[in-house]
């Protein structure tokens, strides 16, 4: 049964928000062209470009509009995929892999388009910078910027220690690589941006209204829902499942394909602008190169937005805020005495290849999720993907089908067991 939620959870982003008012939920009998189930960048991208081609679409939400990591998110803007370029060569060859790097590609550039066509007020800054903690990694992010040079992407800016403690007050960095391309926002106000922008091209909105399970019909996909205990139905001719980690026993197959991972930030009181500034000189946002990564930024009113904690167990982490803090203050111990005003915690969905999961379960049923933490550009264009496979363009969508993805290990009991132990093989290669 779906859970009313009037607010969403508590979290800096929240707190810096007008959240607007739920949309209905679903009660009763509805059509529409395109149903996709959940509101998320994912299902709202997908339903901005459909609705753009003309289709009639409709959103089920179980929650609130970007309840989830979406609207909880680092708010970094990378380009990319999570497993890099070498290992989508493995994958797909050199062609395909060179195609899939184009399309994360197109998705900054849309990313940047949808902020400026829509007016969308995210608190966009322009900037990413990679930074390296040893040796081994200086090394990889000059390999780093050679590959990017080969792909014929913009030039990135290679800073030496010297160059960087320009930038950043920390002395704690060896290396580091600027690309101006890149950049960070605001996450829960860029979704709810997405969401007017899909309203008012004439995409239905239910939020509170879970998507229990759906059935093929002769005429297309009927959809059961709930919403705080009233069924309601959707038929619809297309299926798009955009839910990631919350699609549950809506779509088994999928779940056994990604991994939730817990993700925790904390946000410190605002600095001031002058002592903001000096923390992060350029403003881009920061994330070093271990597997278990810091990443930092800015705010628009002057704190530091700081994750640098994950969970691969499914346990709560009580210690989160504390060992967060900790992590900040080894790259700034400059803000000992600050006070931290907000932590929050969430999921994001890893797939085991770390490479973005389109496909479809039937004809007309589609799927995409697993973007490993590089969802918010990746998501966008997924979701114009998407639109283009729907309305009979699927080039793009043929190429990101074509990588391969198995189950996570250890079925549904100990394939986060599995997991846990292998983590800690990353957490030791990040101590060499």
């Amino acid at each position: 049964m779906a859970k009313s939620l009037a607010n969403y959870p508590e979290s800096y982003y929240t707190a810096s928000t007008i959240l607007p008012p739920p949309c209905p939920a679903l009660q009763g009998s509805a059509t529409t062209d395109i149903c996709v189930v959940g509101g998320g960048y994912s299902g709202l991208s997908a339903a901005l470009a459909l609705a753009e081609r003309g289709y009639r679409v409709t959103v089920l939400e179980a929650q609130r509009v970007a309840w989830g990591p979406s609207g909880r998110n680092g708010g970094q803007a990378l380009v990319g995929v999570a497993c890099g370029q070498q290992k989508l060569e493995r994958l797909l060859g050199a062609a395909g892999a060179r195609a899939v790097w184009e399309i994360s590609v197109a998705g900054l550039k849309l990313l940047r388009e949808r902020i400026a066509r829509y007016q969308i007020d995210c608190h966009w800054a322009d900037g990413t910078l990679a930074v390296a903690e040893k040796p081994r990694q200086v090394v990889e992010l000059a390999q780093m910027q050679e590959e990017l040079q080969a792909l014929g992407y913009p030039p990135t800016q290679l800073m030496s220690r010297e160059e960087l403690a320009t930038v950043l007050a920390t002395t704690r960095y060896l290396a580091g690589l600027y690309d101006a391309h890149g950049g960070h926002l605001h996450p829960l106000r860029y979704a709810l941006g997405l969401a007017a922008a899909a309203a008012q091209a004439g995409v239905v909105i239910h939020e509170n209204t879970c998507a229990l399970d759906y059935r093929l019909t002769n005429e297309g996909v009927c959809v059961r829902t709930d919403a705080d205990g009233v069924a309601g139905e959707l038929k619809c001719r297309h299926l798009l499942l955009a839910g990631n980690l919350r699609l549950g026993k809506l779509a088994p197959a999928l779940s056994r394909k990604i991994m939730p991972v817990g993700s925790f930030i904390i946000a410190t009181e605002p600095l001031g602008e002058a002592r903001a500034r000096e923390l992060i000189a350029n403003n881009a946002a920061v994330f070093d190169q271990n597997w278990i990564i810091d990443y930092y930024r800015r705010s628009a009113d002057h704190r530091l937005l700081f994750g640098g904690r994950v969970s691969y167990s499914g346990l709560e982490q009580f210690e989160a805020v504390p060992v967060t803090r900790a992590r900040m203050l080894r790259v700034f111990p400059q803000l000992a005495g600050t006070r931290i005003d907000y932590h929050w915690g969430g999921t994001i969905d890893i797939t085991m290849n770390r490479a973005p999961h389109l496909g479809r379960l039937h004809p007309n049923v589609w799927f995409l999720q697993g973007y490993s933490g590089h969802g918010l550009a990746l998501s966008g264009i997924a979701g114009s993907i998407m639109a283009e496979a729907i309305a009979g363009v699927s080039e793009r969508f043929d190429l990101m089908a074509r990588i391969p993805h198995h189950d996570f290990p250890g079925g549904a009991w100990l394939r986060r067991p599995v997991l846990v132990l292998a983590m800690l093989w990353f957490r030791l290669r990040d101590l060499l």
